[in-house]
This record gives structure tokens, C-alpha cells and sequence, in this order.
């Protein structure tokens, strides 16, 4: 009853000026007759529209949003209308905050079951055969798959991109430049298509998609609801496997077949080996294979980080994005167990800004009876890929009757060691001599300082997160919260005591420039997109113990 009373009431507030100022609808009563300041509020002459817009858009923050925007998409229809009317309830609810408000964020935020559109546009149920690709040049090749670029001809997503504009959005020329080559890269050749090298699956279709499941966790329900070979009906969704939810850090594949294997170009220098007979004559696979179709991305972060240098802002940011990405695995129950760089792809949003996104998940753990405890009774049993960015307590374990592996938190230690190449230092993991370290044995004294650019609660953050002992390891989600109150939280966090009213204030304040800022059509934006993961999965508890957490770091700094 406490819920509905508070989300009435301030949906009740913004419909009430809503109608007063612009005339939508018959007036709805306000409330009872309050003590100020709300009902002073309420009290005085409407303002004008654009008295209006630029009052609620200084309530929430956002200032610095031009006042056309604003007005043009209050007037673009019911949508926007809809979607700022919530933004300025949530904003007035600022004036009265309630614990109880807090769970109108598990309500506004919570991620629904919706089959989600296809990025791209392309398909329309097409792209199950794979003679209705047109594949372009390799992109990248690993252990396991090539990578080719692709696209489905006559599609809309072709057209030329010289009539596009930058959409800087008042970036950097550095930024401007990627995001005119993402625009560029994903013209010509929007999707990539990675063919596994199947060497031991079989050729039976069913056969290909068991062995290979892991592949196909991050896959969309459609993905597979075709034919050509595809088993339409799976007996087992994903073959046992878990399905993820769609998220914006995790790759998204669009359709997976099976075909016979071509000779694409490159085929005869890079793989060889893994070829059928009949294209090679020493060739050890099989005719046929797995196919998988995702976004073509403009670089992985290794490529990234060798042209670019993020300072601490952008840097930050990144940490946080990748944060996101390995909780969203962890609360599905799915351990990536191969993070690298390599591993990761890199997105521009219209900004310039990177946009982080996990993939490969050959190596993953993803099982619906064991969840993230991967019973270890031999040493058959397979831990993973990437041994040198492999937690301790992965590579520490010895197999037994009862050995149980926990990898609840050992993604969450590979983004700690990833985070010395995204602030510009070298990963203490990779290489070999005195310099290097092996998660197995080293000492937590002997991880190398960060750069002196790195902010002081990310240098805390790294040493948090690549603690030998699990049980004292931040989890992603504690982490991430960390960074967002690092980020967006100074007025929180420059209190003497934390108090729960202003927490709960200044997270209405949060919802409420999000969801104002999703409806202007900034949505894509790297800030955009971290607030919308946060609120999403907003849990009291996590970040009660982030901001304890993160004063108490800056108290010792301070001291």
C-alpha cells in the first residue's frame, strides 16, 4: 500500500501541473493542502511552457539542456509525452522524499521479459541460410572461430553514411573521429559472422549446436527459429545451457546455423588445418559447422587502447562499464572465465564515446543444474581459457571428492587486472620474468602501483578487487556502485553522515534525469546507458555498503 500511495502521489503532482500548464486533459486534483514548500508550489500561477520546461529541467538538473529540445519532444507525441511526464513526477517527488520511494526504482527500472528488436534492422526473418550473406574480408581470428564481416544485401543498413552527420553532441575531435568511424564501419558491413572450426562435433546439425553450446548463451530467443539445418525446437533450451538476458555491455547473437563450410577469404594462410579435406587436402575438420551472426564493432579494446589513452574520467567509466557487464552475468549465473582485452569490443556512442561489450563465450560456465560451483573431481574437469588472468582461487584448486569451484567473483578479478591496461599501465599478469605475477602465487604487496593520473577510489577499487581471498573480494555489483557514487554522487558523498533521506533523494534525482535525458534521445550515451544498468539493478544493501565503503577510503586518504 506504501508503494502505490507514493507513486500515486507523485504521479498525481505531475499530472496535475502537466495539465494546468500545457491543457492536456482534464485538471486532476492535487492532493491535500500541504506544508511548504510543495504547496507553495502548487499555489502559484502556472507558469508558460517554457516557464514550465525550464523549472522542471532545473529541478532535475539539467540545465544545461537546450530548452528547444526539450520543448520539441514534450510536443512530439503521447511517448515522450508520457515518458517526461514520469521524469517530472519523479522530479517532484524530490521535495517529499519517503523510504518508501525507493522501491519505485525495482518498479520504474526492473528489466522485463520483451523479446527485443533487432538492432540493425536487417533480418525480418531472413538470415538463417548463410548463401544470404555477402561476406567481406576476415576480421579477426582466434583458437577456437574466425571472424569475417558481413551483410545482407539490398539491406537498408548499406545505404552510404556520406549524408550522416558526426553526431559529435559537443565531444572532442578525438571523439568525433570514432564515432565517424564506427558510423562508417557498420555502413558498409554492419553484422560479422564468426564460423567455429569444428574438428571433433560431427556433422549432424543437432550434434554441432550440443558441442558448441556454450556459444550460444548470449544468443536472442529468434537466433535459432530457423531452418536450413537449425534445430527449430530444441528439446532443451540451449541445449542445457542458460540463455542471458539481453544487456548493453554483452554481445548479442543475432542468428546461429549450421552450413557447410566455405572457403572464405584467408582461409588457405590463416586455417588451414582446420579445414574439410575437401578444401584442403591435409584439413583435419569437418564439413560442416556453427555459424553465429552479431553487430560488426568497430575494434576490441586491445586494438582500442594501442590508438587511445582515456584519461581518468573516460577510464573510469570503462571500469564501470565492464562492472556491469560481469554482474548482469553473475545475477543470470553465468562466469565468462576468458576476460581479456581481446575478448572485449568497443562501440561509440554518437558522443565519440567507447561503449564496452563483452563476447566469446566459448570457455563460459553457464549451467542450469551447478549455477556458478563447478564441482571439481578431476583434473579433467575444465576450469576455463586465459590462465594467466585466472582468479587465485581457480588456479589454487586441487580436484577431490567434494572440491567445489565458487566463480561467483572470479570474473570480477579479471576486470581488476584489466583495468591497469585501460588506465595505461602494463598488466602485471602478462609476460613472463621478475615483473610479472601469476595469480597463483603472488602477494597483494606486490601488485604495481597504478599510474598517478588513476583516480584515488579506483587505485582503492583495483586492490578491493584483486584480493587473493574471495570472501574479502568486492563483488562486482558492490564495485560498481562504488564508481557510480565515485562518478555522479559528490553531493551525496560530502555530507558529514550519510543519511538515508538524501540517498533516497539523490536517487530520484538519478531516475529522474535518466529517464528526462532517455526521452530526449540521449539514451545511447555512455552515461545514459550506466545509469539505466544501475537503476535497473538497484539493491539498498549493495549500495549502502558502496558509499560506507567509498567514505571510508576517502577518510583515509584524507588522514
Amino acid at each position: 500500500m506504501a508503494l502505490r500511495q507514493a507513486l500515486g502521489k507523485g504521479l498525481r503532482l505531475g499530472r496535475g501541473l502537466l495539465s494546468r500548464c500545457f491543457g492536456w486533459g482534464p485538471p486532476v486534483p492535487g492532493p491535500p493542502p500541504r506544508p511548504p514548500p510543495a504547496a507553495v508550489l502548487l499555489r502559484q500561477p502556472p507558469p508558460t511552457r517554457a516557464g514550465f520546461l525550464r523549472l522542471a529541467a532545473d529541478r532535475l538538473g539539467l540545465r544545461r539542456v537546450p530548452l528547444r529540445q526539450v520543448a520539441a519532444r514534450v510536443s512530439a507525441g503521447p511517448y515522450h509525452c508520457r515518458r517526461l511526464g514520469l521524469a517530472f513526477s519523479l522530479g517532484l517527488a524530490l521535495l517529499e522524499p519517503e523510504p518508501s520511494c525507493l522501491k519505485i526504482f525495482l518498479t520504474i527500472f526492473t528489466q522485463r521479459k520483451r523479446t527485443p528488436k533487432d538492432p540493425l534492422g536487417l533480418f525480418r526473418q531472413r538470415g538463417f541460410k548463410l548463401e544470404e550473406y555477402s561476406i567481406g574480408q576476415p576480421i579477426g581470428k582466434g583458437c577456437s572461430a574466425a571472424v569475417y564481416e558481413a551483410t545482407i544485401p539490398s539491406s537498408a543498413c548499406c545505404k552510404a553514411s556520406g549524408h550522416q552527420n558526426s553526431g559529435d553532441g559537443g565531444g572532442s575531435e578525438t571523439q568525433a573521429a570514432d564515432a565517424r568511424r564506427a558510423r562508417y564501419w557498420r555502413a558498409g558491413y554492419p553484422l560479422a559472422i564468426k564460423m567455429m572450426w569444428n574438428i571433433s562435433a560431427g556433422s549432424s546439425s543437432e550434434a554441432i549446436l550440443s558441442t558448441m553450446s556454450q556459444e550460444l548463451v548470449p544468443a536472442r530467443s529468434s537466433a535459432l527459429s530457423g531452418e536450413f539445418g537449425v534445430v527449430a525446437c530444441p528439446r532443451k533450451p540451449g541445449f542445457g545451457k542458460k540463455r542471458l538476458k539481453p544487456h548493453p555491455g554483452i554481445v548479442q547473437v543475432l542468428r546461429a546455423f549450421t552450413s557447410h563450410v566455405p572457403l572464405l577469404p584467408g582461409a588457405m594462410v590463416d586455417y588451414p588445418d582446420v579445414l574439410p579435406a575437401t578444401l584442403h587436402p591435409s584439413g583435419i575438420g569437418h564439413s560442416r559447422t556453427l555459424f553465429l551472426v552479431m553487430k560488426n564493432y568497430p575494434c576490441t579494446l586491445r586494438q582500442y587502447l594501442r590508438e587511445r589513452a582515456p584519461d581518468a574520467h573516460l577510464g573510469t567509466m570503462m571500469i564501470l562499464q565492464l562492472l556491469e557487464g560481469v554482474d548482469h552475468l553473475v545475477r543470470q549465473g553465468v562466469a565468462h572465465r576468458d576476460l581479456k582485452s581481446d575478448n572485449i569490443l568497443v562501440d561509440f556512442d554518437p558522443a565519440g564515446r567507447p561503449w564496452l561489450v563483452i563476447t566469446d563465450f566459448g570457455c563460459c560456465l553457464a549451467d542450469d543444474k551447478i549455477g556458478l560451483k563447478l564441482p571439481f573431481t578431476s583434473w579433467y574437469v575444465d576450469r576455463g581459457g586465459n590462465s594467466c588472468l585466472m582468479a587465485p582461487e581457480v588456479l589454487t584448486a586441487s580436484p577431490g571428492p567434494g572440491v567445489v569451484i565458487d566463480y561467483t567473483k572470479t570474473d570480477a578479478w579479471a576486470v581488476g587486472a584489466i583495468t591497469y591496461e585501460i588506465l595505461g599501465a602494463r598488466n602485471p599478469f602478462y609476460g613472463s620474468g621478475g615483473s610479472s605475477l601469476e595469480s597463483r602465487s603472488y602477494r597483494e604487496e606486490e601488485l604495481p602501483p597504478l599510474p598517478e593520473t588513476a583516480p584515488p577510489e579506483v587505485k582503492k577499487l583495483v586492490r578491493a578487487l584483486l584480493c587473493r581471498d574471495p570472501k574479502k573480494r568486492l563483488s562486482a555489483r558492490v564495485a560498481a556502485n562504488v564508481l557510480h557514487l565515485s562518478l555522479w554522487g559528490e553531493g551525496l558523498l560530502s555530507l558529514k553522515d550519510l543519511q538515508l533521506d538524501k540517498m533516497i533523494s539523490w536517487l530520484l534525482h538519478q531516475s529522474a534525469a535518466t529517464l528526462l535525458m532517455d526521452g530526449l534521445g540521449d539514451g545511447n550515451r555512455a552515461e545514459t546507458k550506466l545509469k539505466r544498468c544501475f537503476l535497473a539493478n538497484l539493491e539498498y544493501e549493495d549500495l549502502w555498503e558502496a558509499a560506507v565503503l567509498l567514505l571510508s577510503w576517502r577518510n583515509v586518504l584524507a588522514g
